[in-house]
């Protein structure tokens, strides 16, 4: 058996347990608790989706369960927990529908500075059977809901006057926010609620996620081409989670490459994608994890008023059991930009000292790449 199994029978076990002791907690045809505060927008049979809050047995301050910028030091099977203790109600509403008493309960709940409290009503008892595969985030039990009542949000100032702004389009919206020291996390959920922009609608949450963060990068970006070059090769290495990350900066304009490698049945694959200083204008082939990633490595090159090239490798290990979402790869790239850098000689120095801890070798890693042809290409836009 794979370690990556026997990781996740070692938490389903875990979860069993849990449940032996609290069951009744989570197989009802009620909840009472505290929301992180936490919305959930499914993308399944958009553009009606199921929509609701998230909600765990137990009321008091739950805000750790639902915040992703305060894991950093968790373990998987911590995480996994999280998600697994907030019971998620649904409602099936269009992606149209942002007013109604319904919806405008959730937009409060998103914009509430603390945990909310919550009693839901479902139309049957919530199942606990839950699945934990190597494909999808794992979710706790889920409940259609007859009614729910929410006390005592507390709005997040910004947010609120952001939301009531309705001449804003969703991109300004997006950057007022992350500039007010909003959490990543927050403004995403915001967006996904459809508190956010001119002509507002439902975005499922995966959607909400990738959008939020490739409009913060590539505002970010725009700020970068101004800043001069970096003089000197950088590496930043970070482990967690079973992903272990190396970000190469290097002296050149603006050019990006992500390279994501992770076993599967014991066979390696592949996945990249890169841009220049025009950006990228697909859908990128390793999806979120594309701007997650520039999203933390961009925050670092404005904050030190720099422009670089950048290629970030992703070694994806068998430990990495459950994935959890784009969030610990945007976090984790933050961590690493937050390590004392290693100095390299000359780029291809630089790339042996980045996969030096890697299982996979330099030549592997530039052979599925494409950022040798984009050093070589001189661009036009190097001529003005």
């Amino acid at each position: 058996m794979s370690d990556s199994q026997n990781i996740r029978r070692a938490i389903l076990a875990k979860w069993h347990e849990n449940l032996s002791k609290y069951g009744n907690l989570f197989s009802s045809d009620s909840i009472s608790g505290s929301s992180p505060p936490s919305v959930f927008v499914g993308s399944y049979n958009y553009p009606k989706v199921f929509v609701g809050p998230m909600v765990p047995p137990i009321h008091g301050d739950t805000s750790l369960l639902d915040n992703p910028e305060r894991w950093a030091d968790k373990s998987l099977e911590e995480i996994v927990n999280f998600r697994l203790n907030l019971i998620r109600g649904i409602q099936k509403v269009s992606i149209h529908q942002t007013e109604g008493r319904y919806i405008e309960n959730l937009q409060e709940i998103t914009m509430s500075s603390k945990p909310t409290d919550s009693d839901l009503q479902f139309t049957k008892t919530t199942s606990t059977s839950i699945s934990l595969d190597g494909e999808s985030a794992p979710f706790g039990p889920i409940g259609e809901i007859k009614s729910a009542k929410f006390y005592g949000t507390s709005a997040t100032k910004s947010i609120e006057k952001t939301f009531y702004d309705k001449d804003l389009n969703a991109q300004d919206a997006v950057l007022h926010l992350y500039n007010s020291g909003i959490d990543i996390s927050k403004i995403q959920k915001c967006f996904s609620i459809g508190m956010l922009g001119q002509k507002r609608k439902l975005v499922p949450t995966k959607w909400s996620i990738t959008a939020t963060d490739d409009i913060i990068s590539k505002s970010l970006t725009e700020e970068i081409l101004n800043y001069t070059l970096i003089d000197s090769y950088k590496i930043f290495t970070y482990e967690h989670l079973g992903n272990l990350f190396s970000v190469v900066l290097f002296p050149h304009r603006w050019i990006y490459e992500m390279i994501e490698a992770w076993y599967s049945n014991g066979v390696l694959g592949f996945g990249s994608d890169f841009e220049d200083a025009r950006g990228i204008n697909h859908p990128p082939a390793i999806a979120g994890a594309y701007f997650a990633a520039k999203l933390g490595v961009t925050e670092y090159l404005v904050k030190n008023k720099i422009q670089s090239g950048v290629i970030i490798l992703r070694e994806i290990k068998p430990e990495y059991a459950i994935p959890v979402g784009v969030w610990q790869i945007r976090e984790g790239i933050r961590s690493a930009m937050r390590q004392t850098p290693i100095i390299g000689e000359t780029f291809d120095d630089a790339l042996t000292l980045a996969s030096k801890k890697m299982s996979i070798s330099k030549p592997e890693w530039l052979s599925k790449g494409n950022i040798m042809k984009l050093i070589r290409q001189k661009t036009i836009a190097d001529f003005f």
